[in-house]
């Protein structure tokens, strides 16, 4: 078991995946955060991948009492199938224990950022004044020689990734992930993903993702070649899958 508790997003019950997921089943969109709560605490518990194995979208829809549920996560990428398992995408970033030692420690580092300014000052001796005095010179040197060093190294922005592909949420995530695994997404480093996301013949969102999932701090071809989970939800459909899309087409084509 992974732990007691598991992230999700104060905004998840206006997500457009959620809006999605309640149309296709005419059901109310707290009903639809209540059964992803659900779904996501059963992978939580059972598996260290995201993947769990004999599980099929019938019986994930009877275990949580959601008929076509497992269907419409499908749909909208929260949930993939293959041959003879169900796999939770990008469950490294939000599940297991590394995940949650991630979020655990921002929540720390948002406390701490609550002490005032004010309060700060009153709590410094003059000799730390003196040494923040030193050191402020001391940067004031140092700036040239600082920002030749970021030009060196350019990072790559929300638009180059959106330029690929990536959705603006992605691209942010997958920005803020690299500098959250200390591997920075700098230009070399996005040019870089690129060539390799080309040489194992997947689109950049798709490799950026699996980086994500694996927790992984950067993507190379060699790392997928074997992968075999890769292969079944690129054949085949299952017929719950299109079964939902048909019914999103039929929603949003109206």
């Amino acid at each position: 078991m992974a732990g007691d508790w598991i992230k999700m997003r104060v905004d998840l019950g206006t997500s457009p995946k959620v809006v999605r997921i309640a149309s296709a089943l005419r059901a109310d969109r707290l009903r639809v955060v209540g059964g992803l709560h659900a779904v996501w605490c059963l992978f939580d518990m059972h598996s260290t991948d995201g993947r769990l194995d004999g599980y099929t979208p019938e019986a994930l829809d009877e275990l949580i009492g959601f008929p076509g549920f497992a269907g419409a996560m499908i749909a909208v990428g929260w949930l993939e199938e293959g041959a003879d398992y169900l796999c939770a995408p990008r469950f490294g970033e939000h599940n297991g224990q590394s995940a949650k030692r991630r979020a655990m420690e921002t929540e720390r580092k948002r406390e701490a950022r609550k002490v005032s300014a004010s309060d700060a000052d009153k709590k410094r001796s003059r000799e730390e004044k003196r040494r923040e005095d030193t050191s402020s010179l001391r940067s004031e040197v140092e700036a040239p020689r600082k920002r030749v060093a970021k030009a060196e190294k350019p990072m790559a922005s929300v638009n180059d990734l959106v330029a690929f592909g990536f959705t603006p949420e992605v691209a942010a995530e997958f920005i803020a992930y690299k500098a959250d695994v200390n591997a920075p997404l700098t230009q070399r480093a996005w040019q870089d993903h690129l060539a390799e996301s080309r040489k194992a013949g997947m689109t950049p969102v798709q490799a950026a993702e699996k980086v994500m999932a694996r927790s992984w701090k950067g993507f190379e071809a060699k790392y997928v070649a074997n992968d075999r989970t890769m292969a079944p939800a690129q054949r085949n459909e299952h017929k719950h899958a299109a079964a939902a899309r048909a019914i999103f087409d039929g929603v949003f084509d109206e």
